[in-house]
Order: C-alpha cells, then structure tokens, then sequence
C-alpha cells in the first residue's frame, strides 16, 4: 500500500508540475498585462508539433531549446500586430481576439500536420525505468520532466522578483506611464512577457508531446484544465498557480490510483438509494472514474468560499 501511495505521489507530482509549467504562461500573461489568453493551450500544442518536426532534421535536444523560442517569438508576434490593436477596446475584445486564435491555430495545426497522431517519442538517452514500484517502472523521462518544471519555477520566481527586468515588468502593469517616463518601452515590456508566456507554454508541450500524444485535440484536452488552476491558485499569482497545479495533480493520481468506490464514500456519508431510486447508478462507481470531475469540483469551491483563489493579488 505504501509503495502504491509512493508511486501515485510521484505521477502526480509530476502531472502536477507540468501543469503549472503550463499554467505559469497564463499568470506571467495576466500579472504583467491582466490578459487572459485563451489561446494559451494552442502554444502548448504548437510546442509539441514544432519539436516533433525539428527533432525530425535536428535531433531531440537542438529542438527542445529551438521550440520554445520558436513559439515564444510567434507568440510575441502576435501580441506586436494582433493582441495591442485588440487591446485598447477592452477584455472582452481581448478574449474574443484570443478565443478566435485558438480555433485558427488548430485548423493550421490540422492543415500542416493532419489529423494523425504524430510519433512523436522520448529521446532514447532518457527511455528507460528508472525504478521499479510494484511491478511498475518510473520512467526516467518523469523525472526530467519534474526537475525541468522544478526548474521554470525557480527560474521565474527569481526572474520577476530579484532581478531589475523582473521589477520593471511587474511595476509597467500597475504604473505604466510611470515606467515609460523612466525611459523604459512599455508595448516591448508587454511584448516580452507574451512571448514569455507563449514560449513557456511551448516547452510544456515539447516534454509532453512524447507522454500524452502529439495530436490536434492535445490543446483542448488541457486547455480548461489550466484556467481551473489559474482560477484556484489566484489570478496572477504563481505560487498560487503551483499549490493548485500541485493539489490537482496529487489529488488526482491519489484517487486514480485508490480502489475505493462510490458506495463506500456514500455510505460513510450516511447516504443510501433504495433500488428504483434514479440515483443508485452512483453505488456502481468508483472515485477513479469521477476523477476529471475533481479540478471543476475545486475550481467551484474556490469560488463560493475565496473568490479571490489561494493566493490572489489582483482585485479586478
């Protein structure tokens, strides 16, 4: 049992943490330019088919750097000649333009690539067990995947609040007229973080294209996924986005990994339907098969009891 627990702890560790790699491109997005970017899950995915196709004609680890840049600096393209016009007519335009984006980037995706799933795989310096629990290997690509997002944070922490740049960006978005008569470009600011952002996003889908498929319908199998931690975690708050990736990640692996049913939560809960009750399909299940449900579950909670997420910082 403890070693089951051990294994569940890790895959949701690690699910965990990829999802805040890709979460955090939405915060950076939103604390340095209160945008949210519904066309994040689309960079995500286009990580994963840019890498695919580098690592085609380079190699895994040249396409792992070249990637993210490559989708960090489509991404700040298109905040330069998209998102900035969009933005003087207010968030709902902005959401709009970014909702659009995402359907026009996977018709291209589709276009360009097909429908198919691509073979996409783990680099072979990686594609091997790195222990064994249970009759069950860790891969050592997990662990990568871990020590990298481990990494993105510390990196980011430190990048917005150690370094002057760092400073300068959180201070344009509360103070940009301020931050523009000390000399600073205030649209190249913002410009910078979109394409942070995006490219944040392209990395988490270049580490995972391999594990959960490189397909057109991988941005929108994550996509709502990472405005619930968003939300959660507080809208602009990266700590915040970490503890709500991490709770989501290790909360679902627990349950998936455990062999409990809905009948025995039922009935600690002193709940029980006779026969002909329209609710006794419920006994029949088990808490592994109401798993995806759990984030929406906590992404309600959250609202009704701290509107504002764990760690919020934004009153708007």
């Amino acid at each position: 049992m403890a070693d089951a627990l051990l294994f569940a702890t890790l895959n949701g560790l690690v699910t965990g943490l990829l999802l805040f790699m890709l979460a955090s491109g939405v915060t950076l997005i939103f604390s340095m330019m209160g945008v949210l970017n519904f066309a994040h899950a689309s960079f995500y995915m286009l990580g994963a088919y840019f890498a695919f196709s580098l690592s085609q004609a380079l190699g895994f680890w040249p396409a792992l750097l070249l990637a993210p840049l490559l989708t960090g600096a489509l991404g700040a393209l298109v905040e330069r000649y998209g998102l900035r016009h969009v933005h003087r007519h207010g968030p709902v335009a902005e959401l709009v333009f970014t909702f659009g984006l995402a359907f026009l980037i996977e018709e291209l995706v589709q276009l360009v690539w097909g429908r198919a799933t691509q073979d996409f795989r783990v680099p072979a310096l990686l594609d091997f067990p790195l222990f064994t629990l249970l009759g069950q290997d860790f891969p050592a690509w997990r662990a990568f995947m871990l020590l990298l997002s481990l990494g993105i944070f510390a990196g980011l922490y430190a990048g917005l609040t150690r370094t002057r740049y760092g400073l300068i960006l959180r201070a344009a978005i509360t103070h940009p007229q301020t931050v523009a008569n000390l000399g600073h470009n205030v649209p190249r600011l913002f410009m910078l973080a979109f394409g942070v952002g995006t490219g944040l996003a392209g990395l988490a889908g270049v580490i995972a294209g391999p594990v959960l498929g490189t397909w057109p319908g991988m941005a929108a199998s994550l996509g709502s996924l990472v405005f619930v931690i968003v939300v959660i975690g507080g809208l602009g708050s990266l700590g915040g986005a970490l503890v709500a990736a991490l709770l989501i990640g290790l909360l679902q692996s627990w349950v998936i990994a455990s062999s409990v049913g809905m009948a025995d939560v039922l009935t600690l809960l002193g709940l029980s339907f006779p026969p002909e009750h329209p609710l006794r399909d419920l006994w029949r299940l088990t808490l592994a098969q109401v798993a995806p449900l759990l984030p929406h579950l906590l992404l309600v909670l959250t609202l009704l009891l701290r509107p504002a997420g764990l760690a919020g910082n934004r009153e708007d």
